[in-house]
C-alpha cells in the first residue's frame, strides 16, 4: 500500500509522520485605532505572539498568544524553552506536547507559560487540519455548526454621549446582542444599566462585564440594577481568586454570573462550575493552553450543564478564529464574543475579514478552509513587529 500524500493540500488523511522542523514566535504590537476603556483602564498600544510552527511536509501552522504587553518575554519564553521540546517531535501528537511544555516550568499552572502553550497549541491544531485537508471544527468532531451566535463587545467605560453612540453602532450594525462595560461608582454603574436599557429597549439583549470591579455589597447592588433592567449575565463581578465572594453572590442575586477568561487550565474553573456557581465559562483560547485545554473546560462545563461561552478581548483574528472553531463544535455553546475594535490584527493580519465585519443580525459564519482556515499576510507581520 502507497504512503499517502502529504503535501499541504493534504487528500483528507492525517499523516501520522509529519515532523516538526521549526518553531518561530513573532512578537507584534499595535496601535487601536479607538481606545478601548475598562474599569482597569485606557488601553492604546496592545501586543501578541504569533506561533509559526514548519514541518517537513512543507505544512505550516499558526497560532496566538494573548500576550498583551512584553510580547517579546513571551517570544524568549517560546523561542529558548519550548521550541526544544518541540522540534523533531510528531507533529499530531499534541497532547503529548502539551504535557511536555506544561513540565518546561515548575510550580502552579498558569501565567506566561500556559500563554506561550495557547499558541504552540493553536498552531499543531492548524498543522493537523491542514494534513487532514479539514477545517478545525470538523477535525473536532463535535456539533458541526455553520454559523454560531455571537455579541457586539463592549460598550466602554466612557461618558454618557460616547456610550449612546457606541450603542447606537451596534444598534445599526445589526447586533441582537451587546456587552456594556462598568466600573466603580456603583451609583453611576447602575444608572448606566438603566439609561441604556431604555435607549436599546427591551427587545435587544444586553450583559455586562465589570473587570473585577467591585467588592462583594457593591456586585450585589449592581445585580440588582441588572435584575431590574433583564440583562442576561453579569460578568467578571469579582476578583478570579474570590471563589467563596461567586458563591455568596450567587445566593444573593438570580442574574446569571459569567466567568473565566482568567482561568488558565480546567483545574482553575473546576470549583465554580461544578457547583454552578457560574452560569457561563468564558475561557479565552490564546490563554487557556489553547484548542487542547480549553475544549477540556469547555466539555467539563457541559458535564456540569453550564453553558460556554468564548472571551476574545483585546486578541488577533487567530485567536478569533480559534475560538469560533471551538464554539461550533461545542454542545454548550451559548454565544461567542465578537469585538469591534476592528484593528490591524484583526482586519490586516490574515486574508480572513475580522467577525465583527463578518457578522449578520447576530450570526457569524464558520470557516471552511483547511485547519484554521485563513493565510497570514507576513508583509503586514514585518510591519506589526515590535520593536
Amino acid at each position: 500500500m502507497n504512503a499517502p500524500d502529504i503535501t499541504p493540500q493534504g487528500i483528507g488523511l492525517i499523516a501520522p509522520d509529519i515532523t516538526i522542523t521549526d518553531v518561530i514566535a513573532h512578537p507584534l504590537t499595535q496601535k487601536l485605532p479607538k481606545s478601548t476603556v475598562t474599569s482597569w483602564g485606557t488601553y492604546e498600544h496592545v501586543s501578541i505572539v504569533l506561533v509559526e510552527i514548519r514541518t517537513d511536509a512543507g505544512i505550516s501552522g499558526i497560532g496566538e498568544t494573548l500576550a498583551r504587553f512584553a510580547p517579546k518575554a513571551y517570544a524568549e519564553l517560546i523561542n529558548t524553552t519550548l521550541k526544544p521540546r518541540l522540534v523533531g517531535q510528531p507533529a499530531h501528537q499534541i497532547s503529548a506536547h502539551w504535557q511536555s511544555m506544561r513540565r518546561a516550568l515548575s510550580g502552579r499552572s498558569g501565567g506566561m507559560l500556559f500563554e506561550a502553550i495557547a499558541g504552540v497549541d493553536i498552531a499543531l491544531w492548524d498543522i493537523l487540519g491542514k494534513a487532514a485537508n479539514m477545517p478545525l471544527w470538523k477535525l473536532l468532531g463535535g456539533e458541526g455548526r455553520t454559523s454560531i451566535p455571537v455579541y457586539a463587545a463592549s460598550i466602554n467605560w466612557v461618558d454618557d454621549a460616547q456610550a449612546d453612540a457606541e450603542l447606537d453602532a451596534y444598534l445599526e450594525a445589526g447586533f441582537p446582542r451587546i456587552k456594556v462595560k462598568t466600573a466603580s461608582p456603583v451609583g453611576e454603574s447602575c444608572r448606566r444599566i438603566e439609561r441604556l436599557r431604555r435607549r436599546a429597549g427591551d427587545a435587544i439583549e444586553l450583559c455586562i462585564d465589570s473587570n473585577w470591579a467591585y467588592e462583594l455589597d457593591e456586585a450585589v447592588e449592581v445585580a440588582r440594577a441588572l435584575e431590574a433592567n433583564g440583562y442576561f449575565w453579569f460578568e467578571e463581578p469579582l476578583k478570579p481568586e474570590d471563589e467563596a465572594g461567586y458563591e455568596e453572590l450567587r445566593q444573593r442575586c438570580t442574574v446569571p454570573l459569567a466567568a473565566g477568561e482568567s482561568n488558565f487550565t480546567v483545574d482553575q474553573a473546576r470549583r465554580l462550575v461544578q457547583n454552578r456557581t457560574l452560569s457561563v465559562l468564558q475561557p479565552d483560547i490564546a490563554r487557556s493552553g489553547g484548542v487542547t485545554e480549553t475544549r477540556r473546560m469547555a466539555d467539563f462545563a457541559h458535564a456540569c450543564d453550564v453553558g460556554y461561552a468564548p472571551h476574545i478581548g483585546m486578541s488577533g483574528i487567530v485567536c478569533e478564529t480559534a475560538s469560533i472553531h471551538v464554539a461550533s463544535a461545542m454542545p454548550n455553546l451559548r454565544m461567542m464574543e465578537c469585538h469591534s475594535d476592528l484593528s490591524p490584527f484583526k482586519t490586516e493580519l490574515a486574508d480572513l475579514a475580522s467577525a465583527s465585519m463578518r457578522q449578520k443580525d447576530g450570526q457569524l459564519s464558520v470557516p471552511t478552509g483547511p485547519g484554521l482556515g485563513l493565510e497570514i499576510n507576513w508583509d503586514v507581520v514585518e510591519r506589526l513587529r515590535t520593536p
